[in-house]
């Protein structure tokens, strides 16, 4: 429990340190979630290495995607994804109904507009998790009531 917790302060801190050293004249918000999308992407990179270096070669997509959804992201966020679908034709759409990183703020509409610098650094992750398992893809991120995001 107590490295759930040091997670969810390093990820706060992350990105108030980013988006602190942006409004001093360091950079621009883009920047950041770039730079946070960035850093995601070499931690899922290097997590999923660690994850399946004693597993079996997956057979298809789907079958990477379920690896997603139930053993990277329990390992990761300590729950699994709520909802996957896909229109099998290479678009998948994961939804998590409390998301650990969002649930720290409001349930209200006033912090919505400030959600997507919190899920810059996860779309890294599972960007980086799925080219290390040879999947090129784009990942981005929507909430429309917090703390759910898809």
């Amino acid at each position: 429990m107590a490295d759930e917790a040091l997670f969810l302060l390093l990820h706060s801190e992350m990105v108030a340190g980013l988006y602190r050293a942006s409004e001093q004249g360091e950079g621009e918000n883009g920047r950041c979630t770039t730079k946070l999308e960035s850093m995601g992407f070499r931690v899922g990179q290097g997590l999923i290495e660690r994850f399946t270096k004693d597993t079996a070669r997956f057979k298809d997509e789907l079958d990477i995607m379920k690896f997603i959804c139930k053993d990277f992201w329990t390992t990761v966020f300590k729950k699994q994804i709520d909802n996957l679908r896909t229109n099998h034709q290479g678009i998948y759409v994961l939804q998590d109904n409390k998301f650990r990183l969002l649930t720290q703020m409001s349930a209200g509409k006033q912090y919505l507009e400030h959600a997507p610098k919190y899920l810059a650094f996860t779309c890294g992750l599972i960007r980086g998790g799925l080219s290390n398992l040879g999947i090129k893809s784009i990942v981005t991120a929507e909430v429309s009531s917090m703390p759910a995001c898809k």
